[in-house]
C-alpha cells in the first residue's frame, strides 16, 4: 500500500479537490497546502478579509464528569495542566498546556466549559497520544469521549463575524474565548471565536455529514477564500504563536516558551490550587527564578528568510552556537522575513543582534517583541 494511500481524508476532502486545492500530507492526513490563488495571496487575504480553513484532522475529545459535578471534571484535567480549569465558566474556552514530570510540554490545546462536559481540541499530531494521556489518568472519574464523526474548520480575518452572521446572527454577540452551540444550515454545530491567526474569528465544530454544506454556505461569501497549511503557518507566524513540534515540545518548559501567561494565578506558589500538575517543581521554580533559556521573535536585517533549524550565534565569528530557530519564513503582513527561536535569557532583550547561519553564511537578526503583527481580537 503506498503512502498516499494510507493517508486519512477529513469529510471536505472533495471541496478541496474541486477547488483546485494541492494536497499534502500532514499528521496522517491528505490537507490542503494551498489553492490555485498562492500561498502570499492567501496569507493577504485572509488579514484583509476572511479565510476558511480546514482543520478537521484536529482532535476533538469531551470529557464528562462521571459524578455529574463539573469541579470533579475540572479538578481531574487539573492534574494534567498548569491551568486553571475549575475557574473557567461555562461558555468560555482556555489555552492550556499538557506537561510531563520534567515540567516539559507534551502539547498545547484549548479547553472548553459545555455545561455538562468539558470541550477539549488538541493537535493532530499528538491526539493519539493525548487520548490515551487522558484515558489513563482521568477514566476512574471522567468518561473521555474522542469525536470522530465531527469536521472543525476555522473562518478568520475581519470580515469573519460579517460572513458567519450570514448563517447565524447569534455569532455577534459572542467575544474572544466565548464559545456556544450554534444552527448552521441546519447543523448544530459547536462555535468558538478563537484562532490560530492572531486575527477575529472563529473556529467551528460541525456533524461530519454537514461539514461541506457548511463550508460552502461561507465560501459563497464575498470576502471568504479557501486557505491552506501554507498560508496557516505564516499568520501563526507572524502572530508569534507556536507550532506545536517546533516551537514547543517535550524539552521546552511553558516558561522557558514564554508561555507563562497561560498559567493563572490559582495553579502558581502562594494560588488556592498551586501545583499538582507534571513538572510543577521545575515550573514554579522557573516562574520564580526565571530560565536560562527563552522564546524570542527574530527580525532578519537582510531579506534573506531564515527557516527553522538554523544555529545562531552571539557574533560573526563565534565557534559554538547560542541558540536556535524553530519556525522561521517570509511575512507577507510585515514585508520581511520573520522567526522565532530560543537564546539564552541574557541575549533575550529586544534590540539584541545575533547571527543566523544559513547555508554557512551568517546572517544578522535581531531580537523582536511577539507578535510580529498585533492581535485583532474582538474582546
Amino acid at each position: 500500500m503506498s503512502e498516499t494511500a494510507q493517508l486519512l481524508k477529513t469529510p471536505l476532502f472533495d471541496l478541496h479537490m474541486s477547488l483546485g486545492a494541492r494536497m499534502v500530507p500532514f499528521a496522517g492526513y491528505e490537507m490542503p497546502v494551498q489553492y490555485p490563488a498562492g500561498v502570499m495571496k492567501e496569507h493577504l487575504h485572509t488579514r484583509a478579509a476572511a479565510g476558511l480553513f480546514d482543520v478537521s484532522h484536529m482532535g476533538q475529545v469531551t470529557i464528562r464528569p462521571r459524578s455529574g459535578d463539573m469541579r470533579d471534571a475540572a479538578l481531574a484535567l487539573e492534574t494534567l495542566v498548569p491551568v486553571d480549569i475549575a475557574g473557567l465558566k461555562e461558555g468560555r474556552q482556555r489555552y492550556a498546556l499538557f506537561t510531563n514530570p520534567a515540567g516539559g510540554i507534551l502539547d498545547d490545546l484549548m479547553v472548553a466549559h459545555r455545561g455538562d462536559h468539558l470541550f477539549l481540541v488538541v493537535n493532530a499530531a499528538c491526539k493519539a497520544e493525548d487520548i490515551a494521556h487522558l484515558s489513563a489518568a482521568l477514566s476512574d472519574r471522567c468518561e473521555i469521549t474522542p469525536l470522530t464523526d465531527r469536521a472543525l474548520i476555522a473562518l478568520q480575518g475581519p470580515k469573519a463575524e460579517a460572513a458567519l452572521s450570514t448563517l447565524s446572527g447569534d455569532v455577534t454577540a459572542m467575544r474572544f474565548m466565548d464559545i456556544r452551540s450554534v444552527e448552521l444550515c441546519g447543523a448544530q454545530c459547536i462555535v468558538s471565536r478563537s484562532g490560530y491567526t492572531g486575527e477575529d474569528g472563529f473556529e467551528i465544530s460541525i456533524p461530519a455529514e454537514k461539514a461541506a454544506a457548511v463550508a460552502t454556505a461561507l465560501l459563497a461569501h464575498e470576502a471568504v477564500e479557501p486557505i491552506g497549511l501554507g498560508a496557516r503557518d505564516s499568520l501563526r507566524l507572524e502572530a508569534g504563536l507556536c507550532l506545536y513540534g517546533n516551537d514547543i515540545d517535550t524539552t521546552t518548559t511553558p516558561v522557558e516558551a514564554a508561555l507563562q501567561w497561560a498559567i493563572q494565578k490559582t495553579r502558581r506558589t502562594g494560588g488556592e490550587r498551586a501545583g499538582g500538575f507534571p513538572g510543577a517543581a521545575t515550573i514554579l521554580a522557573e516562574l520564580a527564578e526565571g530560565t536560562s533559556r527563552r522564546r524570542v521573535g527574530l527580525r532578519p536585517e537582510t531579506r534573506t528568510p531564515v527557516r527553522g533549524g538554523a544555529a545562531l550565534f552571539s557574533d560573526e565569528q563565534a565557534g559554538s552556537p547560542v541558540g536556535a530557530v524553530t519556525s522561521g519564513g517570509f511575512g507577507p503582513s510585515v514585508d520581511g522575513p520573520v522567526a522565532m527561536g530560543y537564546v539564552p535569557s541574557k541575549l533575550a532583550t529586544a534590540g539584541t543582534r545575533l547571527f543566523a547561519d544559513v547555508r554557512g553564511k551568517r546572517i544578522p537578526v535581531i531580537v523582536t517583541p511577539l507578535p510580529f503583527v498585533a492581535a485583532n481580537f474582538k474582546r
